[in-house]
């Protein structure tokens, strides 16, 4: 059972960026807003408060049926509605209807409840601030908060004018708008201020995935000028050596062959060139990635420590090891909330360890996600390993270590000093 809890919790919490997490609790908050209002303001009191005659009690078991109806029809529409309110799709014409009519349905009820006093008019009050709550929660994403107050201010006032026609006392009357006034606030504060966060939030993450395509366009035009200028010069001089060498020939003139020759030359120096870029352009160097992860997670305000400096290693082990650090901080910023990261680097018992932890409990999709998986690819090619999960004692911690042996007769020792963020 805690098994399938973990599971659940890992595909519908722990993979979700924070602004989908941010969403997800907001959308589960007013929910049980709705659910609690219509429980502790309608459902209970009626219960306690209902004259005992034929009449209230049917009227009353009317009215809590209406109320779970327009919690269950708020619940439908709280999701479209945000959707409105986040641009993300258009709420169709008609989507309210139905919770209008069960509003309206409510508040008749309530008052034909007050008009043959079968209710205290505190619990009549009560009732009529959770009958409001279900439609007031959905239509504050729809329509601006001037409208939204305008709307509301005309609804007390009718509702005002309908009480007092059937039971007009003046402290009741007071405490009926008092009522119908906190139900409509309470649905717009409730709902505009977390409708916002999640709008900042969601341009947050538009605006960091607009900066990581514009890294890698970045790194594509860096790419494609080293190209340019490790080519375009040499090709330029095999085309005139090329010509030159056909217009000898042509003329029979033993120079041709010396022309040849230097163009062959020049081919094989540029594919030597060729292939530096692009080991340089795929290699990533262990410790450039550790100083720009401490650096990225710092701007992000990640507190970060790293503990290490290596110097000295193979180059193929310092391209697998820097692709784990790059991958690690990726992680952390792109899938947890994490406030802290650490970041080790030593040589234990003729291996390298590299130990990356945070307290955002981030995964790239579990251990067996398309990131770890690549990144436990280019370990193996230098008889690495690689282990990644969550640890301390809440489970609220993810480790990351990668482990390479160094059995290289030329291996060089590891010196590690400590760096802190």
């Amino acid at each position: 059972m805690l098994g399938r809890v973990r599971r659940w919790q890992q595909r519908h919490w722990v993979e979700r960026s924070k602004a989908e997490r941010v969403e997800l609790q907001s959308l589960g908050t007013w929910h049980i807003s709705i659910w609690i209002f219509s429980l502790s303001w309608l459902l209970l009191p009626l219960v306690g408060g209902l004259d005992r005659r034929p009449l209230p009690l049917a009227l009353g078991a009317l009215l809590g049926a209406v109320g779970l109806l327009q919690c269950w029809a708020a619940g439908r529409l709280l999701r479209p509605a945000l959707d409105h309110y986040l641009g993300r799709a258009v709420l169709p014409a008609g989507a309210l209807r139905g919770a209008v009519c069960l509003c309206v349905l409510a508040l008749a009820l309530t008052a034909t409840l007050r008009a043959v006093d079968g209710a205290e008019p505190f619990t009549v009050q009560l009732a009529l601030a959770a009958l409001l709550m279900p439609l007031g929660l959905p239509y504050a994403f729809l329509v601006p908060i001037r409208v939204y107050l305008r709307r509301a201010a005309g609804l007390a006032v009718v509702v005002v004018a309908v009480f007092a026609a059937v039971r007009p006392s003046g402290l009741d009357l007071v405490a009926t708008a008092a009522f119908v006034v906190f139900a409509a606030g309470f649905a717009l504060l409730a709902t505009r201020c977390g409708a916002w966060t999640l709008s900042v939030l969601w341009e947050a993450e538009r605006a960091r995935e607009i900066e990581a395509r514009l890294a890698v366009a970045e790194e594509r035009l860096r790419f494609g000028r080293d190209l340019h200028d490790v080519l375009g010069r040499n090709l330029s001089v095999i085309s005139l050596k090329s010509e030159l060498a056909v217009q000898l020939a042509l003329r029979k003139r033993p120079e041709a062959v010396e022309q040849m020759i230097e163009v062959q030359r020049i081919a094989q120096e540029s594919q030597r060139e060729v292939r530096a870029v692009v080991r340089g352009y795929r290699e990533a160097d262990l410790g450039a990635e550790l100083a720009g992860a401490q650096g990225v997670l710092a701007a992000a305000g990640i507190a970060c420590e790293v503990r290490a400096e290596a110097t000295g290693l193979p180059a193929e082990v310092q391209s697998a090891l820097g692709w784990v650090v790059r991958e690690a901080a990726t992680n952390v910023l792109r899938h947890g909330d994490a406030s802290r990261c650490e970041v080790g680097l030593e040589v234990v018992e003729g291996h390298v360890v590299l130990t990356v932890e945070n307290d955002g409990a981030v995964t790239s999709g579990g251990s067996g996600g398309s990131g770890l998986a690549g990144l436990r690819e280019r370990l193996a090619a230098v008889n690495g390993t690689l282990e990644a999960g969550l640890t301390g004692t809440g489970r609220d911690r993810f480790r990351l270590v990668a482990e390479v042996p160094l059995t290289t007769a030329g291996d060089v020792p590891l010196t590690v000093r400590g760096v802190t963020s």
